[in-house]
């Protein structure tokens, strides 16, 4: 029975003890197990802990998207800047966006639209880690220096739900959206796979070949046996201690619930053609699955997004009818079931793309001024903040940094920005050193 926590390189403080020889599949009872993963989440808990029953679905859109295709047309400016698409109307009075949106076009009334958010570092690795931990890092290839915002979430609030991992991302994790200083007990599950494919499962909690519960079962009777020869002589509590986290852990791998949230099988056909049966729709479809059932945070990584050559062709044929379904069908779907107003939908990337078309018929890298659409989770709805200057280069008006919208989300799931963790330095640092929540966008 596999289950990967994402983390990098890494070992048990500890080294290799005698639970080591004990091994289920991948759920190694023992080592940096899923026992001890659970064990250093809750030696890592705190007190202060957010109460607000809130959830978080973000789309990380890496490579930076193209605002001028998408939210922020010019169709007055320049052939060498407007580019080749045309706004279409929403269902929002004065808004239009792109014309290979409209399925987004006709949810728009419910979305909160920043069209003036600014940064200056034009670089991916760098920006990324911006965007996804609110700190800039210290050098232009950054290991996470900082924890990813998904990571705080998680360590903060928790999942909703007992048994399910509080922090997933769908398949794989982006750089920087691990928990850095942390610890790993707060890096996210990846599902890993295609869930538009047939015989999709979650590598990760499937059961090796001739493998059974009994056996696992038994295996863990094991266990328990031999932890109790050394009950005696364990001052510390920690063998104690660790019998409640391989319980957590033989919870996660066994539990029927936790099954049935990763199974997308179980949508019905309607709901899934509703996403796009495409591999983002699917994830996307997935997601919130499993904020439905007991997580609480989860990014869909639809990365693909640098289109430094034939940027309308891409964006036309791939991108933007994958991202017009899915964004569009998550948003029907959450508002239909009532979710929409206790669930956050962020979609950005590290930054924007510029404004001037280059030799390649393609967009470059521009993060002085981009959109950010976001929903649900409190937010006012069918609002736009900001604008840009006349050719989309700068904001005109209102400009927000991504600290801003970093602020506005930990106010939504109320969580203390200024909270402090000890870093590797063993410094404390708070978890967002500045920005503002905007209260324009605040119902």
């Amino acid at each position: 029975m596999n289950i990967d926590v994402h983390s990098g390189a890494y070992r048990c403080c500890d080294g290799v003890t005698r639970r080591s020889f004990l091994r289920t599949g991948g759920l190694m009872l023992g080592g940096l197990s899923l026992s001890s993963f659970l064990r250093q989440k809750a030696m890592a808990e705190a007190a202060g802990k957010a109460t607000k029953d809130m959830n978080v679905i973000l789309f990380w859109m890496g490579g930076g998207p193209s605002q001028l295709d998408m939210w922020d047309l010019k169709p007055d400016a320049p052939s060498e800047f407007r580019g080749t698409f045309s706004p279409i109307n929403t269902n929002l009075d004065g808004l239009q966006i792109g014309e290979h949106m409209p399925r987004i076009a006709k949810v728009c009334d419910k979305l909160a639209l920043v069209r003036s958010c600014t940064h200056g570092d034009a670089g991916h690795e760098s920006a990324t880690h911006t965007l996804l931990t609110g700190y800039k890092p210290t050098n232009d290839i950054p290991s996470n220096e900082a924890p990813s915002y998904g990571s705080i979430v998680a360590k903060e609030m928790g999942p909703k739900v007992e048994g399910f991992p509080a922090y997933v991302t769908v398949p794989t994790a982006p750089k920087s959206s691990l928990a850095a200083y942390l610890g790993v007990a707060y890096n996210p599950f990846e599902t890993q796979g295609d869930p538009n494919s047939d015989n999709f499962t979650v590598q990760n909690l499937k059961v090796p070949q001739g493998l059974t519960l009994d056996r696992l079962e038994n295996r863990r009777a094991i266990l328990s046996h031999f932890d109790t020869l050394r009950r005696d002589v364990d001052s510390s509590g920690l063998i104690g201690g660790m019998d409640t986290f391989a319980q957590q852990a033989y919870n996660i791998v066994t539990s029927p619930k936790v099954q049935a949230a990763f199974d997308i099988g179980k949508e019905d056909a309607k709901t899934r053609d509703m996403y796009g049966r495409t591999t983002w729709g699917q994830n996307t479809l997935l997601a919130r699955r499993l904020i439905e059932s007991g997580v609480r945070f989860v990014t869909v990584n639809v990365g693909g997004w640098d289109t430094h050559a034939n940027n309308f062709e891409s964006l036309k044929n791939k991108n933007l009818p994958q991202f017009d379904a899915a964004f569009a069908g998550l948003i029907e779907d959450l508002s239909q079931r009532g979710q929409l107003d206790n669930t956050l939908v962020l979609a950005w990337g590290e930054f924007g793309r510029t404004p001037r078309i280059n030799k390649d018929a393609g967009r470059d890298h521009w993060p002085n001024v981009f959109s950010v659409p976001m929903a649900g989770g409190g937010l006012k709805r069918g609002i736009v903040l900001g604008e840009s200057d006349a050719r989309a280069e700068f904001p005109k008006e209102r400009p927000v940094s991504p600290q801003d919208v970093l602020s506005t989300m930990y106010h939504l799931l109320g969580i203390d920005q200024t909270k402090s963790y000890v870093n590797d330095a063993d410094r404390p640092v708070p978890i967002l050193n500045y920005g503002e929540p905007i209260k324009e966008l605040l119902a």
